[in-house]
């Protein structure tokens, strides 16, 4: 039997929300082992004189805790 948790992490890129995301699990993955999936809770952006300067995005991570 495996017991998962779900950890809330946020995450920026000035590029794109798929940039945002990517950055926001690779770096869960050196912390969090056996990460098992994710979903996209918010979405944000950073506005300066009428262009978009930043992407970011709230991710709810889910991982299986070792026995």
């Amino acid at each position: 039997m495996s017991v998962a948790k779900v950890t809330e992490i946020i995450s920026s890129s000035n590029k794109s929300f798929d940039d945002a995301v990517t950055k926001g699990i690779k770096r869960a993955d050196k912390t969090l082992k056996n990460i098992k999936g994710a979903w996209i809770k918010d979405q944000q952006l950073s506005v300066s004189g009428g262009n978009i300067t930043e992407y970011r995005v709230v991710l709810k991570v889910t991982f299986v805790l070792k026995d």
